[in-house]
């Protein structure tokens, strides 16, 4: 049974098409690429799943909830259990990391507990352990703005963690790194899918990273899903057609 049911998805901005009749499943634990041109359709892809934007037409269902048709209330409560991870990282950079990282549970609280970062111990041992499994407990009490782009990145991927999310979007977050810092991030959000069992959807231009970390490759093109299979069906003039170039000099013929 999937964990994500996205149907005859579309969005319109007055009379500039986003994304147009776009339709995909993902399945528990499932790591799903998203690959395609800029202005292809990909960032409003994922802000339409966890209805960040409207759509226009059709269907998000995730597990279970119709996200498009949930009142505010419900739409917490199943936001909750989708993590986001951004290219530019959203971090409050004058906080530390593990105030970052706690702000992960903000779904969890009150309005009043919110503004007072009322956490519990038992949050505060999550995120020290999760801060820990990724590498960062040197810079645990670090402002964020004292950061290398891989160390903040990796901030964003345990603040999606300390959710306990079943689902995590990740838009564009290996786009600012070096290779190197690259690597480390695609290498955790792989493991999470593996060894955690969430699933994740991620954004990605680099067609070989896709290939090389994806159970499943979708390509977008105008707004529209011009592929969905296995990394090994991803040929080159497959990548034309997602891409319109040589984009492809990586895949196979």
């Amino acid at each position: 049974m999937a964990l994500l049911e996205v149907e005859r998805a579309g969005k319109y901005y007055n009379d500039t098409r986003a994304l147009h009749d776009v339709s995909f499943k993902v399945k528990k634990g499932e790591f799903v690429s998203v690959i395609g041109r800029s202005g292809a359709g990909k960032s409003t892809l994922l802000r339409c799943i966890n209805r960040m934007i409207d759509l226009t037409s059709g269907t998000v269902v995730f597990d279970g909830y119709d996200m498009h048709r949930l009142p505010k209330g419900e739409l917490r409560h199943a936001r909750k259990r989708i993590g986001m991870i951004f290219q530019h990282y959203n971090l409050v950079n004058r906080q530390t990391v593990l105030e970052n990282v706690l702000h992960g549970r903000l779904g969890y609280k009150n309005d009043i507990q919110g503004i007072l970062g009322m956490y519990s111990e038992d949050e505060k041992r999550q995120a020290v352990g999760i801060i820990d499994k990724l590498g960062l407990s040197d810079e645990m009490y670090r402002r964020c703005d004292a950061l290398s782009g891989g160390q903040k990145q990796r901030v964003g991927i345990a603040r999606a963690l300390v959710q306990d999310p079943r689902l995590i979007l990740c838009d564009e977050p290996i786009a600012s790194l070096d290779p190197g810092s690259a690597k480390v991030i695609m290498d955790h959000l792989r493991g999470i899918s593996r060894d955690l069992g969430i699933s994740v959807l991620v954004n990605l231009h680099q067609v070989d990273v896709a290939v090389k970390y994806s159970d499943r490759v979708i390509g977008v093109r105008g707004g529209e899903l011009v592929f969905d299979g296995e990394p090994e069906r991803l040929k080159k003039r497959t990548v034309y057609e997602i891409y319109g170039t040589e984009d492809g000099e990586l895949v196979g013929d």
